[in-house]
């Protein structure tokens, strides 16, 4: 079915088939919009989160778009889905909007200024630049800290220059033999490149369900599915993972 048919049955009859070839068209958009919106974020807001709150951003655009408008839906997509990142990205962020601008104030103040001169620069000029003084430079540095440290999933550089999460240099004194980690590590590897090698709706399915923690009934509502028919395809999604995984480890 052309992008073209697709979009003529599904304005005239909201055909299901039509709506999931367009969701899959534009997946694309979704993971360029993840993209773009992850730079501007700390590190530990994983860019597959960003990217699962697009998908249900571009169903919610899909199902409120009129054409009869003559706008062009890439364009009230576009939209929708940042919008549908930030949204989620929000809730989850402890920070006032206020304090929040004001931290994305002094990153970007910082990185242009140690640009500029090529050193890093002292709280006095930082504070100067930013037309603030020293004790509300020194609160949003706090805030900033704090906000931080509310992840272990951070990635910082590690003694041999490589990155590594905060959580990792967390000592734990009940930890597994260091073979074990190398192990999971790899097996960690090996599920998500296996997951790569699945279509574009397995890794729908499997995302909006393990990302981000969607019941079956939830998924089938987003999808315009019965929880049944969904239930086959998370099965049949797995199936098809399991012999992914098989035939990467017997090569």
């Amino acid at each position: 079915m052309s992008i073209e048919l697709a979009w003529e049955k599904f304005i005239n009859c909201r055909d299901e088939e039509s709506r999931k070839k367009l969701v899959l068209h534009h997946l694309p958009l979704v993971k360029h919009l993840a993209g773009r919106v992850a730079v501007k974020l700390p590190t530990f807001i994983q860019r597959e989160d960003l990217e699962g709150y697009g998908v249900i951003g571009l169903m919610e655009a899909l199902d409120k778009y009129d054409h009869t408008l003559g706008n062009s839906f890439d364009s009230y997509a576009y939209h929708r889905i940042r919008g549908a990142m930030l949204d989620e990205v929000r809730r989850q962020n402890w920070m006032p909007r206020t304090a929040w601008q004001k931290f994305q104030q002094l990153k970007s103040t910082k990185e242009r200024l140690e640009g500029e001169l090529g050193r890093t620069v002292t709280e006095d000029i930082l504070a100067k630049e930013m037309g603030i003084d020293i004790e509300e430079l020194n609160q949003v540095q706090s805030n900033a800290n704090k906000m931080y440290l509310a992840s272990l999933d951070e990635e910082v550089v590690g003694g041999d220059g490589s990155q590594v999460r905060k959580l990792d240099l967390v000592e734990d004194t009940n930890s597994p033999d260091p073979l074990s980690i190398v192990e999971e590590k790899e097996t960690r590897r090996l599920l998500s490149q296996a997951i790569n090698n699945l279509g574009e709706r397995d890794r729908l399915i499997l995302s909006l369900y393990y990302t981000n923690n969607l019941t079956l009934k939830e998924i089938g509502q987003v999808l315009e599915v019965t929880e049944s028919r969904v239930c086959q395809l998370h099965s049949q999604a797995m199936k098809r993972l399991r012999k992914s995984l098989i035939e990467m480890l017997a090569s």
